[in-house]
Parts: structure tokens; C-alpha cells; sequence
């Protein structure tokens, strides 16, 4: 199973940009770019209601499952 990263679809909806909400959130752009992406190996459960925050919304709403992939091997660390 593969954990497909949906923030850039939360970003649209919320009319926000990914500066504004890594500035709101206290991380760094490069950091929120790499999520984004899907390219860390995971996210802080702070990191992760922080976004909820700023976003509002659930994590359901940041992150979905795509069965039956599996998961390509990346680097880079949490986030």
C-alpha cells in the first residue's frame, strides 16, 4: 500500500500558498515542498495537526491509501 500525500489539493481549496502555510506552521518551505511531493519517509503527528490546524481540516483530508502499490523507497527523514 501506498500513502498518497494530498496537501497541494488542500492548498488549492483553501486558496493558500505553500509559503503562507510553512511560514503559519513554522516549518521551512524546502521541508513542506518535500511533503508534498510524498518524499519523506514520514510526518510528525505535530507537524501533522499543525497542518490540520492551519488547514482546517482532518488528516483523512491530507493523506490517502492507494492499495495494492507498494511503496518506492526514498530518502529524506521526517518532516
Amino acid at each position: 500500500m501506498q500513502i498518497i500525500v494530498t496537501l497541494d489539493v488542500m492548498l488549492a481549496r483553501r486558496k493558500m500558498k505553500a509559503k503562507d502555510l510553512a511560514e503559519r506552521i513554522g516549518i521551512t518551505e524546502a521541508n513542506l515542498s518535500l511533503l508534498r511531493t510524498g518524499k519523506v519517509k514520514g510526518v510528525r503527528f505535530e507537524t501533522l495537526a499543525k497542518l490540520c490546524e492551519a488547514l482546517n481540516c482532518k488528516p483523512a483530508d491530507l493523506l490517502d491509501a492507494e492499495p495494492g502499490v507498494q511503496a518506492a523507497p526514498m530518502s529524506g527523514g521526517d518532516v
